[in-house]
């Protein structure tokens, strides 16, 4: 992969990549906790550095921000020894002899023959996915019953910016990641996308069909908002 250009605006040295797109209709200044992307529309008669200066002070603000929230990502280390949260728990990776991964009380035991034949990183991927999907159906079962209402199927994703949806065929997606909250986040957000299935929307109407099963959904909503940068897996992939 190319290194990032770096450009001065206002006497600060910011790093950027840049995406030529089929799609975008207009350039555009994408600022993220990956960075700043400059987004070109295909034959578009524009350098990125123009774009950038343009919109200088904006994107210094941006990348102030983005920086400070650089500063909580939390540190992973993708080895036996190192710590993972679980359900709100830290819990160890252990690698050893094993026909399959588990989660313990306090501790994700690895197969070392899957580890050995892909990574840690892929393992505990592979582990944390079967266990939310069992999780997620699990909970839409008994909370979709209670609800009088009925979907597709689960879905287990890697949204990078939600945490769920519910399409109008009943799919219901949900996000790994919630493995890493405290259980009632991710109870919350199964519960919120089911009431999804009654109200396509968020009226007033959906949020009382959430408090029904969830009354502490306010508090577990600003969880999420409060400490998204904590259920990132691996800062590098952002």
């Amino acid at each position: 992969m190319a290194a990032p250009s770096t450009i001065d605006l206002g006497g600060e040295t910011v790093a950027y990549e840049v995406r030529h797109s089929a799609r975008a209709e207009r350039s555009r200044i994408d600022v993220g906790l990956g960075g700043v992307t400059v987004v070109i529309p295909d034959g578009a008669v524009v350098t990125p550095t123009a774009v950038l200066r343009s919109h200088a002070e904006w994107v210094l603000e941006r990348e102030r921000e983005a920086a400070a929230r650089r500063e909580r990502l939390p540190e992973r280390r993708f080895e036996a020894g190192a710590t993972f949260p679980y359900l709100g728990e830290p819990h160890e990776v252990v690698v050893e002899t094993r026909s399959y991964s588990v989660a313990s009380d306090d501790a994700l035991r690895l197969a070392a023959h899957h580890v050995e034949d892909t990574s840690v990183k892929r393992a505990l991927e592979t582990l944390y996915r079967r266990l939310a999907s069992e999780r997620f159906e699990s909970l839409a079962d008994r909370h979709a019953a209670a609800m009088g209402v009925d979907y597709r199927r689960i879905e287990v994703r890697n949204q990078r910016t939600k945490w769920g949806s519910c399409s109008t065929s009943g799919t219901v997606s949900l996000n790994w990641r919630l493995l890493f909250a405290p259980p009632a986040i991710s109870e919350y957000v199964v519960i919120h996308e089911l009431a999804h299935r009654r109200e396509l929307n968020h009226s007033d109407a959906f949020w009382s069909i959430v408090e029904e099963r969830d009354p502490a959904y306010a508090s577990h909503r600003e969880w999420l908002r409060e400490n998204s940068l904590q259920l990132v897996f691996d800062p590098a992939d952002l």
